[in-house]
């Protein structure tokens, strides 16, 4: 899937990492895992040991940040295109995580000390001398995914069930995590974490490689196979074998977690000299029948659900879609070059709904929108579930061939400008370009297909716009109350849907701010 030219290993440094790998063999297989999980779903739940040196569970944010795994250590480093990092533990991370490495078959843990970091300032260094650690925060790959001969960061796993990769020539944005339970419920939110991990050990050879975990929480344990494969978009394969240990309300398969602050549709809310902040800029919906449905991200006035009803969806995803510079303007943060992620089911999923969870936040540092698949029916003690998905992590492209895409949401006081207008108007406007609206001829006439729910359509139009090469549906919406308006349209030539369907949730009190 992914040939990288001019790699060469003889061309990096031969200096081979320390023998980090100590005990004895054991067999392994990702069967084995699952028995062991399933068994430990019928035991009681038991918290993870915080038994980390005195010294490293009270580090705090700046000291934690200062330590770094040095990279003369790596594990692998000269003997195959994937070189494993870990990090280290201490402030937020104090429940150590376990490693192992598979070869032929058979596991072997490894074992971290002090000597493999570096710790500067403010950090003495000389109190982490010779210190022996139970274990690790998490870890990450490296793979020459932009430069043959240069190691970059390709995929981490940190913190509870929480991983992230990048695609060629991406910045780490969107992250993905293992398993969401009760997410945005009155129950109060479950975090199930990687306890340990299982990594093939990579040959000279690989261009993927496959990374076990164990994944244990108070309702629910499971085991997962992530078969990763570097590229322009990185791909996973992920396998999840869960046993539900009690009952949960809902149950999130292939959760994603990113951020949106404000976009055209929001703008005026917050005084910044950026025109946009957002890590993913929309839910991107694939049915089984093929439509597709794009639904625009809000940062609301409070927490909003919206579910999806779909029965085994062809896909969904948080997407980055603007990828122009000049709409962000921030050269630090490279906003414009987030990746996006697609979920794609394999197998049969049923009936079920895509859960899209959007939080307030004023705070571009706050991941605060959530999507994953909710199975239909009651998640009980004692049951079993396995899914299969695949992951896609970049700049992923989307045709226009056959369907014209949503570019920009910008909305604003409704109304004409000049004369006095209603105040409870509210103006959208959406723009849809493709390659398909290029092949339009003078004689073909463009409809916009527009709903709305708990709220009146006072006027609507579409026109194009030379200027943007875009196709602009306006409209003057009058909200019914205060109940959340729901909205969705489509562009149509005759019978024929030329457009991906388009939909939106808005509140009276949305982007009204300090």
């Amino acid at each position: 899937m992914f040939a990288s030219g001019g790699l060469s290993l003889d061309a990096w440094a031969q200096d081979t990492s320390p023998n980090v790998v100590e005990g004895a063999a054991q067999p392994f297989s990702f069967d084995v895992l699952s028995e062991r999980m399933k068994e430990r779903a019928r035991q009681a739940y038991e918290a993870p040991a915080e038994d980390l040196p005195d010294v490293v569970s009270s580090l705090n944010y700046d000291q934690h940040r200062a330590i770094r795994f040095r990279p003369d250590h790596a594990l692998w480093q000269g003997e195959a295109p994937f070189e494993l990092q870990a990090f280290h533990p201490g402030w937020l991370f104090k429940q150590p995580v376990k490693i192992h490495v598979v070869e032929n078959g058979q596991e072997t843990e490894v074992h971290f000390d002090s000597s493999m970091f570096e710790y500067r300032p403010p950090l003495d260094a000389s109190q982490f001398a010779g210190l022996e650690l139970p274990g690790v925060a998490g870890f990450r790959l490296h793979y020459p995914l932009n430069d043959p001969q240069v190691m970059d960061e390709l995929v981490a796993f940190l913190g509870a069930s929480y991983f992230r990769a990048l695609g060629r020539g991406s910045f780490y944005g969107i992250s993905a995590r293992g398993l969401a339970v009760n997410t945005a419920t009155s129950e109060g939110e479950e975090f199930p974490r990687f306890s340990e991990f299982w990594i093939e050990k990579p040959s000279r050879q690989s261009r993927e490689i496959n990374i076990y975990a164990a994944l244990d929480s108070q309702s629910v344990t499971g085991a997962y196979h992530f078969k990763i494969t570097p590229g322009p978009n990185t791909v996973m394969d992920v396998t999840a074998r869960l046993y539900i240990r009690k009952d949960i309300r809902r149950l999130g398969i292939a959760p994603m977690t990113s951020m949106f602050l404000f976009s055209e549709n929001n703008r005026a809310a917050f005084d910044d000299y950026r025109n946009q902040v957002h890590d993913s800029d929309g839910l991107k919906i694939v049915r089984s029948n093929g439509e597709e449905l794009w639904r625009s991200l809000n940062n609301p006035s409070e927490l909003a659900n919206s579910f999806f009803i779909e029965t085994n969806p062809k896909a969904f995803g948080l997407f980055q879609r603007d990828r122009d510079f000049d709409h962000y303007q921030d050269s630090e943060a490279g906003y414009e070059r987030r990746p996006s992620l697609l979920v794609e089911p394999l197998g049969d999923w049923g009936k079920g709904a895509i859960n899209l969870v959007e939080l307030p936040t004023e705070l571009e540092v706050n991941d605060n929108i959530v999507a994953f698949w909710i199975p239909e029916g009651e998640v009980k003690a004692g049951q079993e579930f396995e899914y299969r998905y695949r992951l896609t992590w970049g700049s992923i492209e989307e045709s226009t061939e056959k369907l014209a895409r949503v570019v920009a949401l910008r909305s604003g006081i409704g109304g004409t400008s000049g004369v006095e207008n209603s105040q409870n108007l509210r103006k959208f406007v959406i723009d849809f370009a493709g390659e398909i609206l290029r092949t339009l001829t003078p004689e073909d006439k463009v409809e916009a297909v527009l709903n709305v729910g708990k709220a009146k359509i006072i006027h609507n139009s579409i026109t194009y716009v030379p200027a943007g090469d875009v196709w602009r549906v306006v409209m003057d919406l009058e909200p019914g109350g205060d109940d959340p308006v729901e909205m969705n349209g489509y562009l149509k030539v005759g019978d024929n849907r030329i457009s991906e369907v388009w939909a939106y949730q808005w509140r009276r009190n949305d982007g009204q701010r300090k």
